[in-house]
């Protein structure tokens, strides 16, 4: 029987690119297919043409039998098509209510009924399990709630074919669980549904079938996901065995070299303090909202500290006046939402990787050496294997994996590199660029570097980690040894202690 979504012989160029080339395959009413595939496969080009927002070079795109040919968005939607990007796509000054309804809302004598559509939403909202207040803007949420947000828009539009790509990227793991459950009931409603993620676990629990893409290519369908071996649907995916992904690698710890002490602010009330020693790849777990970001950024400077905290780096102490005191002073911060403030995005690589080191390529105190910045940025995309078309190109054309590496570039250039903190390194990367990063952070830590790793995925914490801190409510709840920590010691430690 068909499928009642089929792509066949998908076919999509860019300048210099072919993203899709002849992709085939079909996903069935009432079932989960995934996608799965590195950064830059074609995932998220092919459900822009289902979504409308991309139109083919080739082939045909059938719902229910009947090809569809859409011009926008709105002709998807039309017919019955719901698609969640990863970058989420929203209106942040309408409320909550005004963008799940957007294009639909309520209307009395001609003019749209506020009350109506607030009402509406808050019940949908409390049928799933959502606590959000309709009449919220959406710039006053935070990444999860928005993400949450964009769930629902997709619900309400009763569309028979749904798509997610990486939806529970910035979700806790009370809002995952959420979503899993409605994904489950839109399964046996007979919806459609798409799900792209890096996180095998999920597409394990989640997915009826899957099929693989590489380099724009269709590489094979699975037809019964729980059947095939982890390690084929990785080999399948980056094209060679990876034995060990996370590529851990013992080494002596050295003398402490970030020493902190009483570390507080506004962002977070409870003090804390730990140590970073010279050599160590040092993790960070907790739930969403235990303060390890806010954490991070009180270290660096980036939010103002509270008195009587003390930072000090190898003897010296920092003021936390401001990050440039921290750079300058050997410590860097690759922050979690690498979008917003990690990259910037109509520059080229080469400005990314050479916008903090750019200090150092005054000729004369005056003028930007152009020659130092090339031969730079081509050292470190040869170095860390970005892909780019070349170093000119603009890095908000680069895959999320890549814009990781140009930012990783960018610290690593320092130099005088001492403490390198990566706040979610790997969130929304495929499992090949995730074993890229991973090989990074293991040579860094390796010339006596502290490396810094905050992560909401424990398996990534405890395979890489020589130590692990825990955060819970605010505060460092505990600390393990690499032969200490396990899931279970670490979650025990997560956990509030009320659901103990």
């Amino acid at each position: 029987m068909a499928g009642y979504l089929q792509f066949e012989s998908v076919t999509k160029q860019f300048p210099g690119v072919k993203a899709l080339d002849g992709v085939s395959f079909e996903a069935h009413a009432g079932a989960v297919h995934g996608l799965l595939g590195e950064n830059g496969a074609g995932k998220s080009t092919l459900l822009k043409i289902l979504g409308g927002q991309y139109r083919p070079d080739g082939g045909r795109l059938l719902v229910g039998g009947r090809e569809c040919r859409f011009q926008s968005a709105a002709d998807a939607i039309e017919a019955g098509i719901a698609v969640i990007h990863q970058e989420l796509q929203y209106v942040p000054e309408l409320t909550v209510a005004e963008n799940v309804l957007l294009g639909r809302l309520p209307h009395r004598f001609g003019l749209v009924d506020h009350g109506a559509a607030r009402r509406l939403v808050a019940e949908r909202l409390a049928a799933i399990g959502v606590d959000l207040d309709p009449a919220a803007k959406l710039s006053s949420l935070s990444i999860a709630q928005r993400q949450m947000v964009e769930i629902c828009k997709a619900i309400m539009q009763d569309a028979q074919v749904i798509a997610f790509d990486e939806p529970t990227s910035s979700l806790s793991q009370r809002e995952s669980e959420i979503l899993f459950r409605l994904i489950g009931e839109l399964r046996a409603d007979g919806r459609t549904m798409i799900y792209i993620s890096h996180r095998l676990e999920e597409l394990y629990r989640l997915c009826d079938a899957c099929t693989i893409f590489r380099d724009g290519r269709k590489i094979v369908t699975h037809p019964v996901m729980s059947e095939v071996p982890r390690a084929r649907l990785i080999s399948d995916m980056v094209g060679r065995d990876v034995h060990d992904i996370y590529d851990y690698r013992p080494r002596p710890r050295g003398k402490p070299r970030l020493k902190v002490s009483n570390l507080r602010g506004a962002t977070l009330e409870h003090p804390n303090s730990f140590e970073a020693h010279a050599g160590e790849v040092l993790g960070f777990f907790g739930l969403v909202g235990a303060g390890r970001s806010e954490l991070m950024r009180l270290l660096y400077g980036a939010d103002r500290r509270a008195a009587g905290s003390v930072v000090e780096l190898d003897g010296r102490r920092l003021d936390g006046t401001g990050p440039h005191e921290a750079i300058s002073a050997g410590l860097v911060l690759a922050p979690e939402d690498r979008k917003e403030q990690g990259i910037l995005p109509e520059a080229s690589v080469a400005e990314n990787i050479n916008i903090s080191t750019r200090r150092h390529s005054l000729l004369g105190g005056l003028f930007i050496s152009a020659r130092r910045e090339a031969e730079l940025a081509e050292r470190f995309i040869k170095k860390l294997r970005i892909k780019t078309r070349d170093r000119n190109q603009e890095i908000r054309l680069l895959s999320g994996g890549n814009q990781q590496k140009a930012i990783l570039a960018r610290w690593l250039a320092e130099p005088n590199l001492k403490v390198l903190v990566l706040d979610e390194p790997t969130r929304g990367i495929d499992v090949g660029a995730k074993n890229e990063i991973y090989r990074i952070i293991h040579e860094v830590a390796a010339t006596g570097c502290a490396v810094i790793v905050v992560s909401s995925e424990l398996p990534e914490v405890l395979g890489i980690a020589d130590r692990v801190l825990v955060m819970r409510d605010g505060r460092i709840s505990g600390e393990l040894e690499r032969d200490e920590a396990s899931e279970t010691a670490v979650l025990r430690l997560a956990l509030p202690e009320s659901t103990q």
